[in-house]
């Protein structure tokens, strides 16, 4: 925590030598304080609610990525919700709670990839199979990581003449039903793209293919005054960086970056290092965050790059710099049953024990 508030205090000396290290508001040091975690359950909901307004506000988060994908009672398309899913009014408590204290709230479906999981083909690719990138993979063949078929995740194909319509109407109706200008698409680990069997994408540069599908989806959120925003990942060079294919990109989907708007904000997620390619994103003209997970140490030292980038960038370049995502990976009712239970406290490695790091962090902050 010292390297922290250490880097807090060269902040203040270097912005504005009249202000104290306590006069400096949380927002010019770390304009965003992230949490990104999957959508409650029904029954969830009043715990989540409770979370929000006793755990996140006091520690003064001000922005939920909330995934959402098929947990809607989606109205333009019934076909794809699953089972028990929130109602307009279970998203508007969660709207209202977090617009009460501050927190803007930015819905996720996960577009292009995550169309599955191991044996489970989610609800577009299983409504609409005609979407399918790799119809000829099966995920009922999944074996688990790696497998012959690289299968990981299946993703629908850009190029489909028919899947915008059904995404764009998805995305139209969650983001009214939050009452945001905020959205995330996911786009991460997109290992299927281009396929040689593809009628449509056979042959097209892959770079261009999911740049083209961030700029449509983008494209289409700027209609209305809405921003996207997606996970970095398949903007790094995974080869060059040497960073590889998870937390990378190891298919030529890195020269998207530019060919993309500048004006999509980038979670830049590193997991197992405090990779810095915040800078990179930053240099490119993007806005851009810093998204840890599950252990604490390398969460602090991310915050503490972020505060760094902020004081020692240009002009230019610090504005870019916005702050810290922390990422949920486990459902939320999961999630919360785990962050109230004291017994979590004594692991090492948990994403509950560094979401309270963070929290501490910035409580300190402020």
């Amino acid at each position: 925590m010292k390297h922290i508030l250490l880097s807090i205090a060269c902040f203040c000396l270097s912005t504005a030598a009249s202000f104290s290290q306590t006069a400096v508001k949380l927002d010019t040091v770390m304009p965003v304080r992230g949490l990104a975690i999957a959508a409650p359950s029904q029954q969830g909901i009043p715990l989540f609610i409770k979370f929000i307004e006793e755990e996140l506000a006091p520690a003064h988060f001000n922005l939920l990525i909330l995934r959402v994908d098929w947990n809607y009672d989606y109205k333009s398309h019934p076909e794809l919700k699953d089972p028990n899913p929130l109602t307009l009014d279970n998203v508007r408590q969660i709207a209202d709670a977090c617009r009460k204290h501050g927190i803007r709230v930015a819905p996720q479906i996960n577009l292009l990839g995550h169309q599955s999981w191991a044996k489970t083909t989610y609800a577009l690719l299983r409504e609409y199979p005609e979407f399918d990138e790799t119809p000829h993979v099966h995920t009922e063949d999944y074996t688990g990581w790696p497998n012959p078929d690289g299968l990981y995740c299946k993703s629908y194909c850009p190029l489909h003449p028919g899947v915008h319509k059904v995404v764009f109407e998805l995305i139209d109706e969650l983001t009214a039903a939050f009452d945001t200008d905020l959205f995330h698409a996911g786009m991460d680990e997109v290992f299927y793209i281009g396929d040689d069997k593809c009628p449509r994408c056979s042959g097209h540069d892959k770079a261009e293919l999911f740049a083209g599908e961030v700029s449509a989806i983008r494209n289409h959120l700027a209609l209305t005054g809405k921003k996207l925003m997606i996970w970095g990942d398949r903007l790094i060079d995974g080869k060059t960086t040497g960073i590889g294919a998870w937390e990378a990109s190891m298919n030529n989907t890195h020269r998207a970056i530019d060919l993309i708007p500048k004006d999509v904000f980038i979670c830049d997620w590193h997991y197992e290092r405090a990779d810095q390619t915040a800078v990179y994103f930053a240099m490119k003209g993007f806005d851009v965050a810093t998204c840890p997970w599950r252990k604490p140490e390398i969460a602090l030292v991310q915050l503490d790059d972020m505060i760094r980038f902020r004081a020692n960038a240009t002009r230019q370049m610090a504005p870019h710099f916005r702050g810290i995502i922390e990422t949920v990976w486990s459902g939320a009712d999961g999630f919360l049953k785990s962050y109230y239970n004291p017994e979590t406290y004594k692991q090492e490695v948990s994403d509950a024990v560094t979401l309270k790091k963070l929290m501490e962090a910035y409580k300190q902050m402020y």
